[in-house]
């Protein structure tokens, strides 16, 4: 098994498959997280082939645009890499990856997750890319895909979402700032995850400041 030759097959094969979709789930999104993840994993005992191979297929058909289906995403994963020869534990590996990696999952309750140094990797890793200022032009990005608002004051953020709430929500953008992008900061599992995420962390609050001054005038 050449692990360089599958990695370049699947950028590859991530760039084609991902060509036209919405900018904040496109090749580049997985791009920053693969790299990401890839330095955040030099300070972590982990098999980097699965770090790499999770960060590059994680978001390869993200359920949000396959409504709500989250079978499809593992389904292509284990068709790839089953056609590339990589070992079956390894493709069990990335694949759980995959299917724990969201942060829609960590508001399930009493269900037995699967758990591994490499997903703490790339959960890191895809969580810092939704933070900071481009966590903040995805937000605003997907949010313009959606049609939704940008802001209403008299729709409150709703601060104990279960996982279908979170998924069927058409809160303004705003919103998703509170009920998901400031809670990050703290969910982060790595030493170097928390440290990239403690500025990110920084920015949003003051950009949100920045949007409340705005919003009512004061500045």
């Amino acid at each position: 098994m050449d692990k360089n030759n599958i990695i370049l097959n699947t950028i590859k094969f991530v760039k084609e498959t991902l060509k036209d979709a919405e900018g904040g789930h496109d090749w580049f999104h997985i791009e920053r997280v693969y790299k990401n993840a890839v330095l955040i994993s030099k300070d972590e005992h982990v098999d980097a082939f699965v770090v790499s191979l999770g960060a590059l297929l994680h978001d390869i058909a993200d359920p949000k645009f396959y409504d709500g289906d989250e079978s499809v995403g593992p389904k292509i994963a284990t068709t790839f890499l089953e056609e590339q020869n990589v070992a079956k534990d390894i493709v069990e590996h990335v694949i759980n990856i995959i299917k724990h990696i969201s942060f829609k999952n960590s508001l399930e309750t009493n269900v037995i997750k699967f758990t591994s140094k490499e997903l703490e990797v790339v959960q890191d890793a895809d969580r810092l890319d939704a933070i900071g200022a481009i966590g903040i032009a995805r937000c605003f990005n997907y949010g313009g895909f959606k049609n939704r608002a940008l802001y209403d004051p008299e729709i409150l953020p709703n601060l104990n979402m279960t996982k279908e709430e979170y998924k069927n929500s058409s809160a303004p953008t705003i919103n998703h700032f509170y009920e998901k992008l400031l809670l990050l900061k703290d969910k982060m599992n790595t030493l170097a995850g928390q440290q990239i995420a403690a500025e990110r962390h920084s920015f949003m609050e003051l950009f949100l400041k920045q949007f409340d001054d705005e919003w009512n005038g004061v500045k």
